[in-house]
């Protein structure tokens, strides 16, 4: 669900000596140190692509045990439901809902959400190593998430109003923007993934 050589190709550039794979084998995903969970398109096809290959139990299970990082899409179906596609349940990792942008009257902002945006850093977390408030990263999103527990909000963004775009909660981190596609900034976030030990 999501253009992975981008972030193989990200993630190996910042951490050379790591084996790096794809991989929807759960003794694999099972066997990793860490898993990143990237995605992009519509939730229902995400959702009835992981029921397919019977992956629903592992990515809850592995989410768990070991730093996980959920990308765009990945973040999005960590959630318990999204309003996209007349509604679709999600993996429900995390408790909130998946919500589409509304654009006022007075608004003069385009959906989807595309092109560059500021985070702006709500609470210190070692992913934020080296990495300046305010930092721009690439976004393309029609929806936002919503979570239930505000103390898992580390970033927000502001675009038409202020959404969560990037979160922590026990071994997740996930973001809504690319940081494989987000220049220097974006290879640093994925440094600092790596980084972090279990």
């Amino acid at each position: 669900m999501s253009n992975l050589s981008s972030v193989v190709k990200a993630v190996k550039y910042v951490a050379p000596n790591e084996k790096v794979i794809i991989s929807s084998n759960p003794s694999e995903i099972d066997n990793a140190d860490k898993v990143i969970f990237p995605g992009q398109g519509a939730a229902e096809k995400c959702m009835q692509s992981i029921h397919n290959k019977k992956l629903s139990e592992v990515i809850k299970k592995n989410s768990c045990e070991k730093p996980f990082l959920g990308i765009c899409m990945g973040m999005q179906v960590l959630m318990e439901f999204s309003n996209e596609n007349n509604g679709t349940e999600c993996l429900g990792i995390i408790k909130g809902n998946v919500e589409k942008f509304e654009i006022q009257e007075n608004q003069k902002i385009k959906i989807p959400h595309m092109g560059w945006n500021k985070i702006i850093k709500k609470q210190e977390h070692p992913i934020w190593h080296n990495i300046k408030d305010h930092s721009y990263f690439y976004f393309v999103h029609s929806y936002f998430i919503n979570p239930l527990d505000e103390s898992n909000i580390i970033g927000e963004t502001e675009y038409g109003g202020t959404f969560s775009s990037v979160i922590a909660h026990n071994n997740i981190i996930a973001i809504q923007g690319h940081p494989e596609k987000s220049s220097d900034t974006g290879l640093q976030f994925l440094k600092n993934f790596i980084q972090i030990q279990q």
